[in-house]
């Protein structure tokens, strides 16, 4: 890599976004030169403020023209949902993009037609473009990467990820969007298999790496209801609606999972049926010829987890510039660039 400092555009300001923008201000070799927002009340705004850091003088725009008139090296790109017409012309300008974006995580998983016209405008521009966060990127990649490495022999390998929602006061989001509170029956079992599509490209590139291509990617989700009328942060829950839900996408070889993620978000552990709860984080298991059950906890109270996790994906996005900037054109999986690490000083 080389040790010129690389200019960055931040590429919108929600909850990732933000703490991004921070980490590339802060960042000994970044060199911030612009920010995309989408909000109105955002443009014209320095981006310094927009994360509670002091003023930089650089002011945040909606305007796709400047961003791609800047020359950055590379574009954070955090955008809610993906475009795909400026991605490609971030590419075919010369700029880099890393994203915690879904769409990239391995090319072969891709819409043929948009791979195509993503990887002419990477050709075009002599840019790359690289997906990655904290789950999937992190948890489902970089982790069994590592794991598997000391492994000769992989019978299975199940990554399951917990979220306690229950002091999570968030009405819409929880009531609303996800489901709970409501009738088992109301529960779209559509919605509980969409891990197909968000995770399934992730663990074919574990499986790829290793060997052992899939023959099927299978994900489907299941709820448990609460036992007794149960008072959370976000509202109260009442005895029998949903209280948990568990989705499951499984990388099948020969019949059976030999990679699988598994989601669990809960508002409450007095389930029924009773389910294995444990606290926030990730549970990873491994059944090889050398096993290992590791437990990885986010040592914070709930209270802090809207200020402190979105650190886990944005961090990761903003450590892997330097690598995705030197890295040949194309769409990068994590099988093409080195360890990601961090640079801190």
């Amino acid at each position: 890599m080389s040790e010129a400092r690389l200019d960055v555009v931040q590429w919108a300001t929600g909850n990732i976004g933000t703490r991004a923008l921070r980490g590339v201000i802060e960042h000994p070799a970044l060199n911030l030169t612009g920010v995309y927002v989408h909000s109105a009340d955002k443009a014209g705004t320095d981006a310094g403020p927009l994360c509670g850091l002091g003023e930089t003088g650089i002011k945040a725009t909606r305007s796709i023209e400047e961003v791609l008139g800047l020359g950055a090296d590379c574009v954070l790109y955090m955008a809610a949902a993906c475009d795909f017409d400026e991605v490609c012309r971030l590419l075919a300008a010369g700029a880099n993009v890393v994203t915690t974006r879904g769409e990239f995580h391995r090319p072969e998983s891709m819409d043929p037609a948009v791979r195509e016209r993503v990887e002419a405008a990477c050709e075009e521009g002599g840019t790359s473009i690289h997906s990655t966060g904290s789950s999937p990127g992190f948890i489902t990649e970089a982790v069994p990467l590592v794991l598997s490495s000391i492994q000769r022999r992989l019978d299975g390998l199940t990554i399951s990820e917990f979220a306690d929602l229950s002091r999570r006061d968030s009405p819409d989001l929880l009531f609303e969007v996800m489901g709970f509170g409501k009738p088992p029956a109301e529960l779209d079992e559509r919605r509980l298999s969409h891990g197909k599509t968000s995770f399934g490209p992730s663990l074919e590139v574990v499986a790829d790496a290793l060997s052992m291509p899939l023959d099927s990617i299978e994900a489907g989700g299941e709820v448990a209801t609460a036992r007794q009328r149960t008072r959370i942060a976000a509202g109260t829950l009442e005895a029998g609606t949903v209280a948990a839900q568990r989705m499951t996408v499984s990388g099948m070889r020969d019949g059976r999972a030999v990679v699988r993620f598994r989601a669990l978000w809960y508002c409450t552990t007095d389930l029924d049926p009773a389910w294995d709860v444990r606290e926030t984080g990730w549970h990873i298991a491994v059944d090889g010829d050398a096993p290992l059950d590791i437990d990885i906890r986010f040592p914070f109270p709930l209270e802090r987890m809207a200020e402190t996790s979105p650190g886990y994906t944005a961090n990761r996005a903003v450590n892997a510039v330097p690598f995705v900037c030197a890295a040949a054109p194309g769409i990068r999986t994590s099988l093409d660039l080195p360890q990601i690490h961090a640079v801190l000083g």
